[in-house]
């Protein structure tokens, strides 16, 4: 994957190792990322709508743009039921990759970035529609605030991976065998917590991962398992707000990983 390339005027995205900024700095943080996020869309385009809290908030942006003019003939995709309920609130015009198979940006969240834009995904619950729209985009835009980033991925949260209900309990021992302590995802009422797909999650807390590339390989090639949240090669721009304001990275578009 190509090295990340930074803004002339940013700063090196360093993992803070102080205690996480209070939660209403937190919240001032991830509308700095959003805003810088929506600026990218522009109108006319077809727009990847992720999930978690930071994707969220630029929802709520890009529809008050839409709103006031500064947008128009802006279509959406969500990754995710509860977004599509969420934006059709908002009154964001939706579509789909049946019509538009090609989408020009899509504004995503994630659980944890490494320094070479490589991500956790799933704490939501969406990771396989988030990596179907994240591949069908020329622009992957991940908008996060500074407590997200991290030196290796697996050192503050764990990967989520998406298996199929038949046999799960064998999926579950597949990941145990590679050093994971597993659980299964469940609702507050005890139940199963099952995916817009039907299938179920594997909460898997691997520690910090050495080789995210080959582990997602070999989840890949895995019968059973669905997909999983390690998102490699995917990330075309990360957008960090935090206490210095916003920086944004970015990468040439090469290959796209998985």
């Amino acid at each position: 994957m190509p090295a990340a390339k930074q803004d002339a005027s940013s700063e090196p995205l360093e993992p803070s190792a102080t205690a996480e900024p209070r939660a209403d700095r937190r919240v001032a943080y991830k509308r700095l990322a959003a805003e810088r996020a929506v600026e990218l869309v522009t109108p006319g385009m077809v727009v990847g709508l992720g999930g978690g809290t930071t994707a969220l908030v630029a929802l709520e942006l890009l529809a008050q743009r839409l709103r006031d003019g500064r947008l128009h003939d802006v279509l959406g995709v969500p990754c995710a039921e509860v977004v599509a309920d969420e934006a059709r609130q908002l009154g964001i015009p939706l579509t789909s990759l049946e019509q538009h198979p090609v989408l020009d940006v899509t504004i995503d969240g994630a659980d944890e970035v490494d320094p070479e834009l490589r991500l956790i995904k799933g704490g939501g619950g969406a990771l396989l529609r988030e990596k179907i729209v994240a591949q069908a985009s020329r622009r992957e835009v991940i908008v996060v605030d500074a407590s997200k980033l991290s030196p290796r991925l697996g050192t503050r949260h764990t990967l989520p991976v998406e298996v199929a209900a038949f046999g799960w309990t064998a999926q579950r021992a597949f990941l145990e065998g590679l050093g994971a302590r597993v659980e299964l995802r469940r609702e507050q009422d005890g139940r199963p917590f099952h995916t817009d797909q039907g299938n179920l999650l594997l909460d898997c807390a691997f520690g910090p991962i050495e080789r995210p590339d080959e582990l997602a390989s070999l989840l890949a090639g895995r019968a059973g398992v669905v997909e999983h949240g390690l998102f490699v090669g995917l990330a075309t721009d990360l957008i960090v707000g935090g206490p210095n304001g916003v920086d944004h990275r970015s990468r040439a578009v090469g290959s796209r990983g998985g």
